[in-house]
């Protein structure tokens, strides 16, 4: 059982992280987590899958009926070669083609500061699949707040390594920012964890400003409100 807390301003369970399993090779510790929260089975929508490692992960641990978006032809051919179903699309455009409760687990991993409407991306998510998974970067880690502060610049950090000139992300958001539209939007928060600047999950538990200044990344499980 994890040790969890609220916080007071947004009903959001923050949980020290679980041990993670054993005998997952070289797979990503963030998509190890990710694992954790898909139940075996699960119909399993991948958004943004890049190579299919992760869907590769959980079709394999979970025996999930798994699908792929992934909008580079590189990572399309790249999840063909492992065997998975993806379809070369986007996010900001290609969501609303999907009915309602299409999924049992739509996610989102590392991409949704990536898309153009972030608030849009996130309302269809939680429109098509029963509970909504996703991770990214949280721009409040002290590092980027340090590089900000005293040096003026963009930071470049293990979690966002390029250049501001370089990189995908055009919507920086912090922990605090994304459970204020998590509110905004109605979904609810069941989980959240934070991860540390090497990608493991922080296994103790703090007020949340704490995670704001401390994880260098957050992961998220969510579920519209009012649906059971």
């Amino acid at each position: 059982m994890t040790d969890s807390f609220t916080d007071a301003a947004s009903g959001a369970p923050w949980e020290a992280a679980e041990a993670l399993p054993r005998g997952e090779g070289t797979a990503r510790i963030d998509h190890i987590v990710v694992l954790g929260l898909v139940p075996p089975g699960a119909r399993v929508l991948d958004i943004g899958c890049g190579d299919g490692s992760l869907l590769a992960l959980l079709r394999d641990r979970r025996g999930v009926d798994g699908r792929g978006i992934e909008l580079s032809r590189e990572g399309v051919n790249a999840c063909l070669a492992r065997g998975l179903p993806v379809i070369q699309g986007d996010a900001d455009t290609d969501l609303a083609n999907y009915p309602d409760d299409a999924f049992d687990v739509v996610v989102l991993s590392q991409t949704i500061q990536a898309t153009r409407n972030p608030r849009i991306v996130l309302e269809h998510l939680l429109r098509i699949g029963r509970q909504v998974i996703i991770s990214f970067p949280n721009f409040g880690h002290w590092r980027v707040r340090a590089e900000l502060a005293f040096r003026g610049r963009m930071p470049v950090t293990e979690i966002m390594p390029e250049t501001w000139y370089e990189t995908p992300n055009i919507h920086h958001c912090t922990i605090r920012d994304f459970v204020g539209l998590c509110r905004i939007v109605g979904a609810r928060i069941e989980k959240a964890t934070a991860l540390d600047a090497r990608g493991r999950p922080m296994r103790f538990s703090m007020p949340w400003w704490f995670w704001n200044l401390i994880g260098a990344q957050g992961v998220f499980l969510l579920r519209r409100g009012g649906r059971g």
